[in-house]
């Protein structure tokens, strides 16, 4: 019998059939959930070195959010050059990536977007709403999770200017190797459950 006649089962007989399971055990553990770029590129943002990553959780149609971006940007401007990365992340998997981008350069929000179609992030976090800031350390472990600051006291209703800054400051503490002072606050805005 020839070669490409041969019997399926006896291609992987012997020391070919005992790779199958290792095969299988790789396939299965392949990082199908990891957040996409706007590529569609799965991305491990925990993956690359950093004193401290902040993830904050937007969505495009959130007034809440939106009416953020300058605080964000001062935010970013303040901490990237001292080591720490900063992410948006889109759970909406409905949000496409020509959606995403028009978003940002409207509001010039900082860090690189994320499309969390699986929440895998969002998941990690514990992060229900839009926006809202998670801060892990470099070691990956979450610090602080919840506003940005305290100038929204419900929906549609907010302070002339903040009086608290909970995100900046648990940045400056996680740099600093201090423990977070305020590591849950409760966030005003939009529901990512809306969007799940």
């Amino acid at each position: 019998m020839s070669s490409k006649h041969r019997p399926f089962p006896r291609i992987l007989s012997g020391p070919l059939l005992s790779l199958v399971p290792v095969f299988a055990f790789a396939a299965a553990n392949v990082p199908n959930s990891l957040p996409l770029n706007l590529s569609g590129r799965a991305v491990d943002a925990f993956s690359t070195p950093a004193k401290a990553r902040v993830f904050l959780f937007v969505r495009t149609d959130c007034p809440v959010g939106n009416r953020y971006a300058p605080e964000l940007q001062r935010i970013a401007n303040e901490f990237t050059q001292r080591g720490v990365q900063f992410w948006l992340v889109y759970p909406d998997a409905t949000e496409t990536a020509p959606t995403i981008e028009k978003h940002i350069d409207a509001y010039h929000l900082p860090g690189t977007p994320l499309r969390d179609v699986h929440h895998s992030i969002t998941t990690r976090a514990g992060a229900t709403v839009a926006p809202e800031a998670a801060v892990f350390n470099s070691a990956g472990t979450l610090e602080y999770l919840g506003r940005i600051d305290d100038r929204w006291v419900d929906f549609g209703k907010s302070r002339p200017a903040a009086t608290t800054h909970e995100l900046e400051n648990a940045v400056a503490d996680v740099l600093a190797g201090k423990p977070v002072a305020v590591s849950r606050t409760h966030a005003i805005g939009c529901s990512i459950a809306d969007v799940e």
